[in-house]
């Protein structure tokens, strides 16, 4: 099957701030052949998941997330007992049961933590303090997916993720092996919207890590700030350092949408530096 041919749905494992699920088979129709697959801002993983790539190293500054995608893609099984047993006893016991794993991951980071509370927060959406504390709160009327549907999508997920290598660390470490004939992806957190995800950038310090890929003509595809509605948030990207800019739809903004009630559509840059 040509995945580049057709629409992919993509039913997530986990939910990530600046999912690019609504975009990803739009995103991986730009992408070329290429010897491995690097996406160093992997967060929800939904390109990885929509390319399958046989070779690929994906990575991130957030431990337990790197940890937890290693679980899902060579334990899937391990991780959908945790989650059976925890939602037994949030549906028997009640909503403390969410605060009991929150106050647990919270003092021990444990990525089958993580993935329960992924599962059973507010909207799914994963929020983190400054100190890389969960703190998004329990969704009171949606008390998580059911045990039995989310054993499928794990075990879909880590078919798909099994030619992928998972680092823990910044992008430039992620990335430090790659050569002109591999391929990066790049996610990072986006300029107008810094504080809200976890962890954040140099964006001087971005710019040099992207002449140093043209140096090494290393292809990459950056998604970055667009334009919700009225309001533009892109960048001025200097424009030396990509050949084209293309706006993808996302959607309707979520943060805006539980943050302040608000629907509004809105628009990603990609730029392409080929």
């Amino acid at each position: 099957m040509n995945l580049k041919s057709k629409t992919i749905p993509i039913k997530p494992v986990i939910k990530w701030s600046g999912s690019k699920r609504s975009q990803a088979s739009e995103i991986i129709r730009h992408i070329p052949k290429f010897n491995r697959y690097y996406e160093p801002f992997v967060g929800g993983a939904n390109i990885a998941y929509a390319l399958r790539p046989e070779s690929g190293i994906c990575g991130d500054i957030c431990k337990p997330l790197i940890e937890l995608w290693k679980l899902i893609q060579t334990e899937p099984e391990s991780l959908y007992s945790y989650y059976l047993t925890q939602w037994n006893r949030l549906q028997n016991e009640g909503y403390q049961v969410f605060y009991e794993i929150r106050s647990n991951f919270n003092s021990t980071f444990s990525p089958y933590d993580l993935f329960f509370l992924t599962r059973t927060c507010v909207n799914g959406l994963i929020r983190f303090n400054r100190d890389g504390q969960f703190n998004n709160s329990f969704h009171h009327s949606r008390k998580g997916i059911k045990p039995h549907t989310l054993r499928i999508i794990l075990y879909d997920w880590s078919k798909a993720l099994q030619g992928i290598e998972f680092r823990f660390g910044d992008y430039r470490e992620t990335t430090q092996d790659i050569t002109s004939k591999d391929f990066v992806y790049l996610d990072p957190p986006y300029f107008n919207t810094r504080g809200r995800y976890y962890g954040t950038i140099d964006y001087q310090e971005f710019l040099s890590y992207l002449e140093e890929l043209n140096s090494k003509d290393v292809r990459y595809a950056l998604s970055f700030d667009g334009y919700r509605e009225n309001k533009d948030y892109s960048v001025d990207l200097p424009k030396h350092l990509y050949k084209r800019h293309i706006l993808l739809g996302s959607g309707n903004s979520t943060f805006k949408k539980v943050m302040d009630r608000q629907s509004q559509q809105v628009f990603e840059s990609l730029y392409l530096n080929w």
